[in-house]
């Protein structure tokens, strides 16, 4: 079984994210995709709650009627978030035969930097989703949705019903997400 690993802050998930997570399941040849919030970034970058991400993660995956599992998987294995961490921990896990990280062309000049790159490399293979305005985009580009201007917008009281799932939206609303 190849299963595709998405994984990101989903700080918050967004339509854009849904559009990639269709384009991977659509042509990576994969069986299913596996949304993984990660729990602590490792650069530091400020969060939501992660049990807020996680639920909205899973809001978000709801049309995709199972195809898209939320994984808890970073949380569970503690500390900072590592794809090579997560990609053997799912491995020992037995979850897929071969897994296929999906990136977005904004982080290939980057990945050669990730965390012992070079041993992920050999575990995995990667698609890489194109971003609008991101060299190596390919054919396809995803729209430029940013969770910046999301939790910007959210802050100032700005729509966000456009940029996030109708779920997303109201979970962010009921629980008072992104508020200054």
């Amino acid at each position: 079984m190849r299963v595709a690993l998405f994984g990101g802050s989903f700080n918050p998930p967004h339509v854009g994210h849904q559009m990639a997570m269709v384009y991977a399941l659509a042509t990576a040849r994969v069986d299913r995709l596996l949304m993984v919030p990660c729990f602590v970034h490792p650069f530091d970058k400020r969060l939501a709650p992660f049990e807020h991400r996680l639920a909205m993660a899973r809001l978000a995956a709801e049309p995709f009627n199972g195809r898209v599992e939320v994984s808890d998987v970073e949380e569970r294995l503690g500390g900072e978030s590592r794809t090579l961490h997560t990609v053997q921990a799912l491995y020992a896990m037995g979850v897929a035969q071969r897994i296929v990280v999906v990136i977005g062309a904004d982080l290939l000049a980057e990945r050669e930097r990730w965390y012992r790159y070079q041993e992920l490399e050999r575990l995995v293979d990667f698609f890489t989703v194109g971003r609008v305005g991101h060299t190596g985009s390919g054919e396809v580009s995803i729209p430029d949705i940013s969770s910046t201007e999301i939790r910007r917008r959210a802050a100032a009281g700005e729509a966000i019903g456009q940029l996030v799932p109708a779920t997303v939206a109201d979970h962010i609303a009921t629980h008072g997400l992104y508020r200054r």
